[in-house]
Protein backbone atom coordinates (compact mmCIF):
# COMPACT_ATOMS: atom_id res chain seq x y z
CA UNK A 1 0.00 0.00 0.00
CA UNK A 2 1.40 3.41 -0.89
CA UNK A 3 1.98 5.85 1.68
CA UNK A 4 -1.25 8.19 2.21
CA UNK A 5 0.77 11.23 0.43
CA UNK A 6 2.03 9.42 -2.71
CA UNK A 7 -1.62 7.67 -2.69
CA UNK A 8 -3.33 11.21 -2.39
CA UNK A 9 -0.74 12.64 -5.42
CA UNK A 10 -1.97 9.81 -7.69
CA UNK A 11 -5.28 10.14 -6.73
CA UNK A 12 -5.37 14.00 -7.35
CA UNK A 13 -3.36 13.13 -10.81
CA UNK A 14 -6.29 10.59 -11.78
CA UNK A 15 -9.69 12.68 -10.57
CA UNK A 16 -8.41 16.09 -10.86
CA UNK A 17 -10.97 17.16 -13.42
CA UNK A 18 -13.75 15.91 -11.71
CA UNK A 19 -12.67 18.68 -8.41
CA UNK A 20 -13.56 21.91 -8.63
CA UNK A 21 -11.19 24.54 -9.12
CA UNK A 22 -10.92 25.14 -5.67
CA UNK A 23 -10.89 22.19 -4.38
CA UNK A 24 -7.90 21.38 -7.33
CA UNK A 25 -6.06 24.58 -5.42
CA UNK A 26 -6.56 23.38 -2.11
CA UNK A 27 -5.33 19.74 -2.95
CA UNK A 28 -2.42 21.21 -4.86
CA UNK A 29 -0.96 24.03 -2.44
CA UNK A 30 -1.02 21.08 0.22
CA UNK A 31 0.13 17.38 -1.45
CA UNK A 32 2.04 19.16 -4.53
CA UNK A 33 3.89 22.24 -3.12
CA UNK A 34 3.70 21.20 0.48
CA UNK A 35 2.12 24.13 1.86
CA UNK A 36 0.74 23.73 5.55
CA UNK A 37 -2.84 24.25 6.08
CA UNK A 38 -2.27 27.64 7.61
CA UNK A 39 -0.44 28.54 4.85
CA UNK A 40 -3.18 27.75 2.44
CA UNK A 41 -5.94 29.41 4.72
CA UNK A 42 -3.84 33.18 4.81
CA UNK A 43 -3.56 33.02 0.93
CA UNK A 44 -7.95 32.40 0.77
CA UNK A 45 -8.04 34.82 3.77
CA UNK A 46 -10.12 31.43 5.48
CA UNK A 47 -9.86 30.07 8.82
CA UNK A 48 -7.33 27.24 9.03
CA UNK A 49 -10.25 24.38 9.98
CA UNK A 50 -11.82 25.38 6.67
CA UNK A 51 -9.06 24.57 4.73
CA UNK A 52 -8.53 21.27 7.27
CA UNK A 53 -12.63 20.63 5.81
CA UNK A 54 -12.22 21.26 2.70
CA UNK A 55 -8.82 18.68 2.50
CA UNK A 56 -10.36 15.93 4.18
CA UNK A 57 -13.49 16.38 1.89
CA UNK A 58 -11.77 16.30 -1.16
CA UNK A 59 -9.79 13.74 0.15
CA UNK A 60 -12.96 11.48 0.66
CA UNK A 61 -14.29 12.26 -2.47
CA UNK A 62 -10.80 11.19 -4.87
CA UNK A 63 -11.71 7.98 -2.59
CA UNK A 64 -15.01 7.50 -3.65
CA UNK A 65 -13.76 7.88 -7.24
CA UNK A 66 -11.11 5.23 -6.87
CA UNK A 67 -13.47 3.06 -5.12
CA UNK A 68 -16.14 2.86 -8.44
CA UNK A 69 -13.55 3.56 -11.19
CA UNK A 70 -10.59 1.68 -10.14
CA UNK A 71 -7.97 3.81 -11.96
CA UNK A 72 -5.03 3.83 -9.47
CA UNK A 73 -6.03 0.18 -8.99
CA UNK A 74 -5.81 -0.69 -12.91
CA UNK A 75 -2.74 1.52 -13.11
CA UNK A 76 -0.69 -0.45 -10.25
CA UNK A 77 -1.89 -3.79 -12.09
CA UNK A 78 -0.56 -2.62 -15.28
CA UNK A 79 2.59 -1.29 -13.91
CA UNK A 80 3.36 -4.48 -12.13
CA UNK A 81 3.00 -6.45 -15.45
CA UNK A 82 5.19 -4.52 -17.10
CA UNK A 83 8.00 -4.75 -15.12
CA UNK A 84 7.36 -8.54 -14.46
CA UNK A 85 7.43 -8.50 -18.59
CA UNK A 86 10.49 -6.96 -18.45
CA UNK A 87 12.19 -8.78 -16.06
CA UNK A 88 10.66 -11.83 -17.96
CA UNK A 89 12.34 -10.74 -21.48
CA UNK A 90 15.40 -10.60 -19.73
CA UNK A 91 15.86 -13.57 -18.13
CA UNK A 92 15.25 -14.71 -21.76
CA UNK A 93 11.85 -16.33 -20.48
CA UNK A 94 9.98 -18.94 -23.25
CA UNK A 95 7.50 -17.49 -25.42
CA UNK A 96 4.70 -19.03 -23.48
CA UNK A 97 5.56 -17.43 -20.43
CA UNK A 98 5.72 -13.89 -22.23
CA UNK A 99 2.73 -14.83 -23.91
CA UNK A 100 0.68 -15.66 -21.10
CA UNK A 101 1.58 -12.74 -18.85
CA UNK A 102 0.85 -10.20 -22.33
CA UNK A 103 -2.64 -12.00 -22.40
CA UNK A 104 -3.08 -10.90 -18.40
CA UNK A 105 -2.16 -7.87 -19.72
CA UNK A 106 -5.13 -7.53 -22.37
CA UNK A 107 -7.50 -8.72 -19.91
CA UNK A 108 -6.91 -6.03 -17.12
CA UNK A 109 -9.51 -3.57 -18.80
Amino acid sequence: MLDKTLRMNYLFDFYQSLLTQKQRKYMSLYYLDDFSLGEIAEEFDVSRQAVYDNIKRTEAMLEGYENKLKLLFKFEQRTDLMARLRTLIHQKATPEEVLSLLDTLEKLD
